[in-house]
């Protein structure tokens, strides 16, 4: 079923259909509703613009995770091991 919003409805936010779709796709995004492409698909942008779009919103890209952390964590520890090791 689509969904219609009027012209009389995007401007009593100030907004044009397109710009409409990219808000849509950002706070879907933001959401976690849509991946970064599927979003950039939604507003009818490229990987670039849509993360321009985003940024302009205040909206993060990329969230870091625990197991964002757990990795990095990992991988400083190896090669601290692997360059203590070379010191030796």
């Amino acid at each position: 079923m689509p969904l219609m919003i009027s012209d009389e409805q995007l401007q009593q936010v100030g907004l044009t259909e397109d710009a409409a779709r990219v808000e849509l796709a950002c706070r879907f995004f933001d959401a976690n509703r849509l991946t970064l492409h599927q979003a950039a698909k939604w507003a009818g942008l490229d990987r670039l613009g849509m993360e321009a779009a985003l940024s302009q919103r205040g909206l993060p890209i990329y969230r870091y995770t625990e197991e964002d952390l757990q990795g990095d964590l990992e991988t400083i520890k190896h090669f601290g091991e692997a360059h203590n090791a070379g010191r030796q």
